[in-house]
């Protein structure tokens, strides 16, 4: 507990401390993908490249759905630490179990049924649509161990433990590598083996997690008789991750409407935004990592009554994530190629991918205040403004710019993928407005007491 008390100390230190196990541990995660593509597109083919591309992006908007909502089980255990009753943190804990197990079967089910159907509505080429298929429904048919995954990673992270997770991830994404290098370089079975190589991989880091948490010394008591589903606990989970849950899953449906727009140019277009998406990951790893971090840390400074050490927090956040982002434009921007030909040795595929990067590129320089930003509401169960901003974002400049851009930018993959920043702009001036907002409304009841 004392060395997971966010509530006083050295901010800087201390968000550092727990925030590099988090970039580390989704850096592991990123490379689940991101082997699977490298391997694919050294030994498979083109096909093979579009159907990781299209499936992936499938599975990782849903999996992102159970991150998200995962989110309200890391601050309500949080804020709870925070308050100083670990108690209730275990019963939280043990209504999440619960929840989270019907939401994997329910997910397992509509992955594993709709494959058809998905890559029908992603529009997906048809050298690659029978492929595409099977990858989805060999990744969806572990929906369950996915889900798992990521529940005991967000227990992990209220509990203000981040470097378990990072073990975990550790050991699977070794396994990861081995996995896709039978499955797809020695069988040859292109990119159902890597679908068959990632569920592997996470079903041994839930193993390795599970150890773990019953050797862990836990700040509190937990029992099988915490193992039910409390509707005053599960209430405050909801109200917490419903809303973030919606927002990424939407924003998540808006990518895709973009991925769809650019499937329509072809199977090269298709792989080269999909080497650009696993270039994405990695360049988005810091801000991303301080978003995780900082509604961990801002969770239990607010369920403290400490709002002004979480504001600092946040400023801190911003700037020494602002210094990767302006490193990671550079690269991005001006050297994109060498970046998407580790994933891929075809020439055109390389062009498609950094014509769309040098947009994400742009982006670099935005998301480091728009991820703070929505961590910082996240701890602060401001998670209704969270899912406006992003709604705002996806459907009024995202897919409206990507549409009109694909209509007069002659097929540039670049001005499509301009839909992105320009989306991000409009979030940050939401989220700055609304900082000020709930800043005025904070000094108002502080003046009424």
């Amino acid at each position: 507990m004392k060395n997971n008390d966010f509530t006083s100390g050295a901010i800087l230190s201390k968000l550092l401390k727990f925030m590099l196990p988090v970039l580390f541990a989704m850096f592991l995660q990123a490379m689940y993908g991101a082997v699977d593509l490298l391997v694919v597109g050294q030994f498979g083919t083109t096909a093979d490249v579009s159907a990781v591309s299209t499936g992936s992006q499938i599975i990782t908007t849903l999996t992102n759905l159970i991150v998200s909502f995962s989110m309200g089980i890391t601050v309500a255990v949080g804020q709870r630490i925070g308050q100083k009753r670990p108690e209730e943190a275990a019963r939280t804990i043990g209504t999440g179990l619960v929840i989270f197990a019907l939401t994997g079967l329910i997910l397992t089910v509509i992955s594993f049924i709709g494959a058809s159907g998905l890559a029908a509505v992603m529009q997906a080429p048809k050298e690659a649509f029978e492929v595409t298929v099977n990858y989805i429904r060999i990744c969806g048919g572990g929906f369950v161990i996915i889900t798992a995954y990521n529940l005991l990673g967000s227990i992990f992270r209220g509990l203000g433990d981040s470097k378990t997770p990072l073990i975990a991830v550790g050991i699977a994404c070794v396994f990861n590598i081995i996995g896709d290098l039978l499955f797809v370089a020695v069988f040859k079975l292109g990119a159902s083996g890597a679908a068959l190589a990632t569920v592997a991989a996470q079903l041994i880091s839930v193993l390795v997690s599970l150890i773990m948490i019953r050797r862990a010394k836990l700040p509190f008591e937990f029992h099988k008789s915490d193992i039910k589903l409390n509707k005053s606990y599960a209430s405050v989970i909801f109200r917490i991750g419903s809303p973030i849950a919606l927002q990424d899953f939407l924003v998540g449906i808006s990518f895709l409407v973009m991925l769809a727009i650019v499937n329509r140019l072809g199977v090269t277009a298709s792989a080269g935004v999909g080497v650009a998406e696993k270039v994405c990951v990695f360049i988005m790893l810091v801000p991303l990592a301080f978003m995780q971090s900082m509604t961990a840390f801002v969770a239990q400074n607010y369920g403290a009554g400490l709002l002004p050490r979480a504001q600092k927090a946040l400023k801190t956040g911003i700037i020494v994530s602002f210094a990767f982002g302006i490193a990671m434009f550079l690269l991005t921007f001006f050297r994109g190629d060498l970046l998407a030909s580790i994933f891929s040795g075809k020439a055109d595929t390389v062009r498609a991918a950094w014509d769309y990067l040098k947009a994400y590129a742009i982006d670099c320089l935005q998301t480091c205040f728009l991820f703070c930003f929505i961590g910082y509401y996240n701890g602060i169960e401001k998670t209704k403004f969270v899912m406006l901003q992003g709604l705002c974002g996806a459907f009024l400049v995202r897919i409206p710019v990507a549409f009109l851009m694909q209509q007069i930018g002659g097929d540039s993959l670049f001005l499509i993928g301009l839909a992105i920043p320009c989306s991000t702009a409009l979030q940050i001036i939401m989220c700055f407005a609304a900082y000020r907002h709930f800043n005025k409304s904070a000094m108002s009841s502080e003046e009424r007491t």
